[in-house]
């Protein structure tokens, strides 16, 4: 354990550090440097508090074998024999905590989320579909204690979504949605079958990271604005003025638009926070697809077309294909219940990346 104490040890020498930094004034008056700083002394901090638990761990166990050596008081015998059994318990299970710990984190992981569901093969069946995942998702992230806030959207003619894009804020946000990207597949009776037939229908999920102003610069001159009025199902106009936002970033020609506010200015500056995610999320996806190529993951959120996870209703599964992990759980894991699917995903992937070698 030699080699992991001083990986420790180096990682608390740079806490320090950070923690001296983040108090400079000079650093304090550079708010991107500050935000960056202040963010890694965060992330480290856990890894310090490991660090003095184990400490203490080690020590205790070191004093209760001396003593089990030199003592002959049997009650007092008896005491440290069942103290240090409860702390090389407590030990066992740090050392994983810190191996989990050290693996190295996607710094995209904290932010927000950007979330896009889109009814796909299945017509209005389909759209039913996405306002279920829609409310799965709303309900999971209330349980978590995050915030949603539809930005845009376009419902179904009956029911469900065509469309609808959200934001969710909260801790560790993208982290966990962002295995969510993907195509969702369903089966069901549809509403509208009047045979009682089984229909497969899908809808797909995008999750980008909210991206902060410091993270993508967009110029002005980039920019091509165009206003338009709100509109309801069926295409039916329910705001007068032109107050919905539609914007086009020229060089790449990303759009993003909302209509979900009242005024313009706001739908305006709900489009650029939009566009921003859509553009920084469109140079991730190029880095993510380099690094899953490299690492071969069973669990990739670069590809938007894989078949990700199937609702079986007439079985009442659920199946997650990436892991082949399949949960007769489906009335409450439409009720937004995902988190034992979501943790499964999670172990998998620190799984594969303590198996490539990133904790030595």
């Amino acid at each position: 354990m030699g080699n992991l104490v001083s990986k420790l040890e180096l990682i608390k020498e740079r806490w320090e550090e950070v923690g001296k930094k983040i108090v400079d004034p000079e650093i304090i008056s550079n708010m991107k440097e500050y935000v960056k700083l202040n963010k890694e002394y965060k992330d480290l901090e856990p890894v310090v508090q490991a660090l003095a638990k184990y400490k203490n761990l080690t020590s205790n166990i070191e004093s209760n074998k001396e003593i089990l050596k030199t003592e002959t008081d049997p009650d007092f015998v008896e005491m440290a024999k069942e103290e240090l059994a409860e702390n090389e318990k407590e030990l066992e299970v740090l050392n994983e905590e810190i191996k989990i710990l050290l693996i190295p984190k996607d710094p995209e992981d904290e932010k927000n989320a950007l979330v896009e569901i889109r009814g796909g093969a299945g017509g209005d069946e389909a759209s039913i579909f996405a306002g279920d995942l829609f409310r799965m998702y709303s309900k999971y992230a209330s349980s978590k204690g995050w915030k949603i806030a539809v930005v845009d959207e376009h419902e179904g003619t009956n029911g469900g979504f065509k469309e609808i894009v959200f934001e969710i804020n909260g801790d560790n946000v993208y982290g966990t949605m962002k295995y969510e990207a993907g195509v969702h597949r369903v089966q069901r009776v549809p509403q509208t079958e009047t045979q009682g037939r089984v229909h497969t229908s899908a809808a797909s999920v995008m999750v980008f990271p909210e991206a902060e102003e410091f993270d993508v610069e967009i110029k002005d001159s980039d920019l091509r604005v165009d206003s338009y009025c709100s509109s309801g199902p069926g295409g039916q106009s329910v705001n007068t003025t032109y107050s919905a936002i539609r914007l086009t970033h020229i060089p790449t020609g990303i759009v993003a638009q909302c209509q979900d506010q009242k005024s313009k200015l706001k739908n305006h500056d709900k489009a650029l926070q939009v566009l921003r995610s859509r553009i920084y999320e469109a140079e991730l996806a190029k880095k993510n697809a380099a690094d899953a190529e490299k690492r071969k993951s069973m669990v990739s959120s670069s590809d938007r077309s894989a078949k990700i996870r199937t609702y079986n209703y007439p079985q009442g599964r659920v199946t997650d294909h990436r892991i082949n992990l399949t949960l007769y759980d489906l009335p409450n894991i439409i009720n937004g219940d995902i988190a034992k699917i979501t943790e499964a995903l999670q172990t998998v992937v620190n799984a594969e990346k303590m198996q490539e070698g990133a904790i030595a």
